[in-house]
């Protein structure tokens, strides 16, 4: 039986490392070799593998400090390390798994032993990875809207609160911008659910192209509200965005039959601009931004309002 998996071996002896690399490409593994300390810590960094054999007494740098540098490298530090050692004390073992090994193999060579420790430890590490992208996924989906895929309000509440406490921090101005479709049970009572549905997804996807930058958000705020956080934004520059936003929900054409505005989909928006204060919170740009919101219906829908000056409490 064949296995696979990409093996760094480091020793600076050479029949050592035929040993090793012999019995473990017979087995279908990928192994790769060098010499000295230095050479592992290019090597990994640079084409990391599964799994890295290290042998301890080497010129130069020793396989301790090797280890060292390897968990201390974000690049590096997750990948497994067994020390290879003719040193067989106890004290010698424990060192090398307070350093971050994950096992400890004695010379002489045994090859079944050596088969399945590695055998073990690349399996362990193909299901830890694998527990890190289910978790990844998970986190993903915990923030996630399922209908517009979009974040969703929680998301948006703890990075508005991020972000908040940043431009504090950094005295930059801090935008937000918070949408609501115009007539919206009016578009469902006459399209349908299903059509509702496929009419939030559309905003959701017309306001996630126009919110480019990384640390720009687009959320769904609930219902058929949205809300775009965006860091390091005037209230200029959120202003040019909402009329971005305005032209692109225009291209769309959407049919409205029953609005009492348009003939087409439209929306109202709240503008927030403000340089935020550790001694203010966050609710207080969204209360802000949320009276926009409302003059902008009061006023007739399809536009946007501008938030009251930033006032001190």
């Amino acid at each position: 039986m064949t296995c696979d998996g990409n093996i760094l071996i480091v020793d600076d002896t050479p029949d050592n490392l035929r040993f090793l690399s012999g019995i473990l490409t017979q087995q279908g593994y990928e192994a790769r070799t060098v010499i000295n300390g230095r050479m592992a810590l290019m090597v990994a960094e640079t084409a990391p593998p599964e799994l890295i054999l290290l042998d301890i007494r080497m010129p130069g740098l020793d396989g301790y400090e090797v280890c060292v540098q390897l968990k201390s490298n974000a690049e590096t530090c997750d990948i497994p390390v067994i020390f290879l050692s003719a040193l067989d004390d106890i004290s010698d073992k424990i060192k090398a798994f307070e350093v971050g090994g994950v096992d400890y193999i004695t010379k002489p060579f045994h090859t079944a032993e050596v088969l399945a420790r590695v055998k073990t430890h690349l399996a362990l590490r193909r299901l830890q990875q694998q527990l890190e992208r289910a978790n990844l996924e998970l986190k993903r989906l915990v923030n996630l809207d399922g209908l517009t895929q979009l974040a969703n309000r929680r998301c948006f509440n703890e990075h508005l609160e991020q972000e908040w406490r940043r431009m504090a921090r950094e005295q930059q101005p801090l935008a937000l911008i918070l949408c609501d479709i115009d007539f919206f049970k009016q578009y469902n009572d006459t399209y349908g659910h299903p059509a509702g549905d496929d009419c939030l997804r559309q905003v959701g996807a017309v306001l996630q192209a126009c919110a480019k930058r990384p640390a720009d958000l687009a959320a769904r705020y609930g219902g058929e509200e949205f809300a775009l956080t965006l860091p390091k934004t005037p209230m200029e520059g959120a202003i040019e965005l909402a009329q971005r936003i305005q032209s692109q929900l225009l291209q769309l054409q959407q049919p409205h039959a029953t609005s009492t505005i348009s003939d087409c989909l439209t929306l109202s928006m709240g503008i927030a601009s403000v340089i935020p204060q550790l001694d203010r919170s966050p609710d207080d740009l969204v209360q802000a931004a949320d009276q926009a919101l409302y003059r902008a219906k009061q006023e007739g829908r399809d536009r946007f309002a501008l938030s009251a000056p930033w006032r001190n409490p």
